[in-house]
């Protein structure tokens, strides 16, 4: 894996004015960003926003398109975690355990008008456009994961699509934001665009595998979440064409003993753990590769090392 550039400097300015952006005087919403927002996490997508300016020499509103994406991003995990019924969200205990529903989803709105405040500081009516459709298609990829879960509707398709909403489309803002506001040629644009979604979908067949076959210890938490909630990912889609069991265990919400156990095993002894692994490999070649027209640089390959570190995520 090539050894991703130095970013400190835009990251260390990134937290601070993260930091400064959520300040509140409201007690209860200061102690709820603290935990989540500014309490780190990997920053994925402001570092795909910082490597894909620097890749293509620097865009202008950099710092405000990385703030606005992680804004969006901890704006949807107070509401999911609420939905989801979460118990820990990076290691501590959700935000609506701690201080209620409706501290939580209000919490979550004042990050939205964050946001707001920060795209409107450049000026661009394209970038609003954009931040609204993706908040609409994020809204409607959790709601369609609840229905499919809701109607038994699984399928392949249904599952892109739901990955696609949920989490990639986010992820191609992030790379395609700085050639938005730099007006590069539309080949370059939709390059990065390409990347992220194909990136953004990998990293969610990656984060879906490890929820059933990852370690408790390298997640921070328990395994068997998407079970638990009655949704079906990509290894219990393909597990569901060869034994008709692992209905019958999402239905009842894998809540009798062994039933994780038992799809473990399953996806270990069938292969289908090693089939989900080779397509979460193969979309990160597609990520990787989509960056072609792209001029060489460190900051070209540090994207493609992201995208390529799927293959072999562990947490």
């Amino acid at each position: 894996m090539t050894a991703l550039p130095p970013l400190e400097a835009p990251l260390r300015r990134f937290e601070e004015a993260l930091s400064e952006l959520v300040q509140s005087d409201v007690l209860f919403i200061r102690l709820i960003h603290q935990d989540l927002v500014t309490a780190g996490g990997k920053r994925i997508r402001p570092r795909l926003v910082f490597l894909a300016s620097r890749a293509l020499g620097g865009a202008p509103f950099e710092l405000e398109l990385a703030l606005a994406v992680e804004l969006l991003h901890s704006a949807t995990l107070l509401h999911d975690d609420l939905i989801d019924d979460a118990e820990t969200r990076r290691g501590k205990e959700a935000a609506f355990r701690r201080y209620g529903n409706a501290v939580s989803v209000l919490s979550g709105d004042f990050l939205l008008s964050r946001l707001l405040h920060v795209i409107a500081k450049t000026g661009r009516i394209e970038l609003v456009e954009r931040f609204a459709q993706v908040a609409k298609t994020l809204a409607e990829g959790e709601v369609l994961q609840f229905q499919v879960a809701a109607l038994e509707d699984y399928s392949l398709e249904n599952y892109e699509r739901i990955i696609t909403a949920k989490t990639a489309v986010l992820m191609e803002l992030a790379a395609e934001g700085p050639a938005l506001l730099k007006g590069e040629p539309e080949e370059v644009r939709q390059a990065l665009s390409r990347f992220g979604l194909l990136y953004g979908q990998a990293f969610q067949m990656r984060d879906d595998y490890l929820d059933l076959m990852g370690s408790p210890e390298a997640l921070g938490k328990p395994v068997g979440g998407d079970v638990r909630e009655g949704k079906a990912t990509l290894i219990t889609l393909l597990l569901m064409e060869r034994f008709p069991e692992v209905r019958e265990i999402l239905r009842r919400k894998g809540r009798e003993p062994g039933d994780l156990e038992r799809l473990r095993a399953l996806a270990q002894e069938s292969g289908v753990a090693a089939e989900v692994e080779g397509r979460i490999r193969e979309r990160a070649l597609l990520a990787a590769k989509a960056l072609g027209p792209l001029p060489p640089s460190p900051y070209k390959e540090a994207l493609e090392a992201l995208a390529l570190a799927e293959a072999r995520r562990l947490a």
